[in-house]
């Protein structure tokens, strides 16, 4: 999607921010001995109160209105049965619409009493997406995100994963363009065009580089590090401009 109006800005600000709020009042709900079926059912109500609906059932039948991935499952978790327990690594994705504009955010977060090195890994999946966002111009080539996002991975030791892609969202969740590495990619050529929206997500890893599917055969949505790691994931949805990137999935 390509903005050509105010109206259009206004209309992704607002179920941006949506996004971002569902995520801040789950943050501040979760804690030890709540399933992760009861942390999606206060996404839901928070979505459907302000007039917005689940992208991933919208789009995909996805059995939840959020994604909730913890410590070794890296995106696409299914709300159920799972415990929340102190000291686990939580990812929550939250992607939806209203008024036929998308929006689509993620974060990732510790409960309590939360290791050191998890801390420095949430502390520094924050800074790989401010790594990427700052690449975003009007004009720009889309490599310059992923080679802006590798080479803080590089400086300081982790790993990214590496066919978990960011996309183009907007007037549907998967727009395009499709398929933008957060991780470097000579292939790619593409430029940044004025109005694209679009968004970052690099997931950065303590040594895993790819998601894989798993053995569980009542489960074809939840993926995991392959090796096994702590994996974090922070997203924000963008517009280029020729000023840099106007976030829409900044909380209130």
């Amino acid at each position: 999607m390509i903005v050509s109006s105010d109206d259009e800005l206004g209309k992704l600000r607002e179920i941006g921010k949506i996004c971002a709020n569902t995520i801040q009042v789950m943050a501040k709900a979760m804690e030890p001995g709540m399933t992760t079926r009861e942390l999606d059912g206060i996404g839901r109500r928070y979505l459907e109160s302000h007039g917005a609906q689940s992208a991933p059932e919208f789009c995909y039948d996805f059995p939840g209105a959020t994604c909730i991935s913890i410590n070794e499952e890296v995106a696409h978790g299914i709300p159920g049965d799972r415990v929340i327990a102190a000291g686990d690594l939580i990812n929550i994705d939250v992607s939806a619409l209203k008024d036929g504009y998308f929006g689509d955010t993620g974060a990732s977060f510790g409960i309590e009493p939360v290791a050191n090195k998890t801390q420095r890994l949430l502390r520094d999946g924050k800074r790989a997406l401010s790594a990427g966002l700052t690449q975003v111009k009007s004009g720009a080539r889309y490599a310059a995100i992923g080679d802006s996002v590798g080479r803080f991975a590089k400086k300081n030791g982790y790993t990214l994963i590496r066919n978990l892609a960011s996309h183009g969202v907007g007037l549907s969740l998967h727009d395009e363009p499709e398929e933008i590495a957060t991780w470097p990619d000579r292939r790619e050529k593409r430029l940044i065009q004025d109005g694209q929206v679009f968004t970052i997500e690099p997931f950065l890893s303590f040594g895993a580089t790819l998601a894989e599917d798993g053995d569980n055969e009542n489960d074809a949505w939840t993926l995991y590090s392959l090796p096994r790691a702590l994996t974090v994931q922070f997203e924000h949805t963008v517009v280029a401009s020729r000023n840099g990137p106007i976030i829409l999935t900044l909380p209130d």
